[in-house]
């Protein structure tokens, strides 16, 4: 199908997450109670100590990064230290990179200084003890933007000196509608069902719906439903009903038959399987009530199994045949 693919279509060297993100405040889209006391800050170029909480692909970085700029102007980088905590969330690492640019004066008569700790809470307690003393020492020179998925994993002392903003998934009209922009601008085109198919697969991920749409339009001059969902190895809700229909109706072995099929051809691992059938099983309106809060209890078994290493093949199987005695 993608056979001389790279003959159609003009190379694209930069990332369209990176090339579309937004350079102020004032341009983020979505999460608007958020961006209102942002744009606040942004006017007095100045803020406290910030912690922004939310899921991945909400805005959170982009956020901080709009900030910076609009507070530092075009010289932002010499007062601003971006680290991912991720990476260097051991103490040793906020002793030495953190302190030593907390305690350096502001570059160009700024007021202070703004650390950026991106994925704060993969830090480890030490860390944030640590984190949180120079915190209190530097205040006067230097300001956190601490981000995080869970808000509950910074210590309480962290959060009580910052100001929390909590960043929410953009609904389905707000991701369809950047989706829609960016593939204007980028002149792809794309079908109106195609645009619904990115947007459903986002699940609230701006990020990752703009790199799926990226993704595709690398593959063809013109997008379609079918190739969002082959590439970016996500099973469409049709295709996951009729898996629960092969139960329902057919018995075991068409079943087994129907969930190979759907592994193969949209190369899914068994948890993606597993997510995704739990995202469109409340869709399924041939299935029971009861049968449906029994299934997402068996879901959720299955899935912690495969996380702790149970054996891919024998647990779907497994699966496959619960939900054949549920639904019978």
């Amino acid at each position: 199908m993608f056979k001389d693919a790279r003959l159609l279509v003009k190379p694209m060297s930069e990332l369209w997450v990176e090339k579309h993100r937004p350079q102020t405040v004032t341009q983020i889209r979505g999460q608007l109670g958020v961006v209102d006391r942002l744009r606040t800050y942004s006017e007095k170029r100045t803020f406290p100590h910030l912690l922004f909480a939310g899921p991945p692909g909400t805005g959170k970085t982009t956020a901080a990064m709009a900030l910076t700029k609009d507070v530092f102007g075009a010289d932002y980088r010499s007062n601003l230290l971006e680290m991912n905590a991720s990476d260097e969330r051991k103490l040793e690492s906020i002793r030495s990179k953190v302190k030593q640019f907390a305690r350096t004066a502001a570059f160009g008569g700024a007021k202070f200084k703004v650390i950026f700790l991106d994925e704060a809470d993969a830090l480890t307690s030490d860390a944030q003890g640590a984190l949180r003393r120079i915190m209190e020492q530097y205040a006067e020179t230097c300001r956190f933007i601490l981000s995080c998925n869970y808000s509950s994993k910074i210590i309480e002392p962290i959060q009580s000196r910052c100001a929390v903003f909590r960043f929410r998934p953009l609904t389905f009209a707000q991701v369809r509608e950047q989706i829609a922009n960016v593939a204007s601008q980028e002149e792809v085109e794309i079908d109106e069902d195609a645009i619904d198919a990115l947007a459903n697969i986002a699940n609230g991920d701006l990020r990752k719906a703009l790199t799926a749409l990226q993704v595709s339009a690398a593959l063809e001059k013109k997008i379609s439903r079918d190739l969002v969902y082959e590439t970016s190895a996500t099973a469409p809700p049709e295709a996951l009903h009729q898996y629960l229909l092969a139960c329902k109706q057919d018995g075991f072995h068409p079943a087994r038959r129907r969930l190979q099929e759907l592994l193969d051809k949209f190369g899914l691992a068994g948890t993606d399987f597993i997510n995704q059938l739990h995202k469109e099983l409340y869709s399924a309106d041939f299935l029971s009530e009861s049968a449906k809060l029994s299934l997402t209890e068996l879901m959720a078994e299955v899935d912690y199994r495969l996380v702790e290493g149970g054996g891919e093949q024998i647990q779907l199987d497994a699966l496959t045949a619960k939900i054949v005695s549920f639904v019978e």
